[in-house]
């Protein structure tokens, strides 16, 4: 059985699943951690959620793909937002996410760090 690609709640959540780099799956096949969703009291579809370290190449993908470039290639301005959207996002709460995104960025550790208490003393000022 496969999921009713066609069925409207099915097509609404699809975009969210792919955000965040779930995988969709049939009620049928739900294992313990995959999230059963229910339309007028039917299950429709099981969320399979990914690990967090693939959450993480995942966000930073997307990440690639809104700005049209490698994140390396982006100027420091535009690095610090995305060290701001991956905080909010919970990059840094991965084992090696500050390592990752350093990486991802073409930037060292220190770096990182630099961008990250930058920010955090900007909003302890306001």
């Amino acid at each position: 059985m496969s999921v009713p690609q066609e069925h409207p709640f099915v097509a609404a959540v699809k975009p969210l699943v792919d955000a965040m780099g779930g995988e969709m799956v049939t009620p049928d096949e739900a294992a313990g951690d995959d999230v059963v969703l229910a339309w007028e009291g039917r299950d429709v579809l099981a969320v399979r959620l990914p690990h967090l370290s693939d959450s993480l190449d995942h966000i930073l993908a997307e990440l690639e793909r809104r700005h049209g470039m490698p994140l390396a290639e982006l100027d420091r301005r535009t690095k610090q937002s995305v060290v701001r959207i991956l905080e909010t996002r919970g990059a840094f709460s991965v084992r090696h996410g500050v390592e990752t995104v350093a990486g991802a960025l073409g930037v060292s550790r220190f770096t990182v760090y630099n961008y990250l208490n930058r920010e955090n003393a900007a909003r302890a000022t306001e």
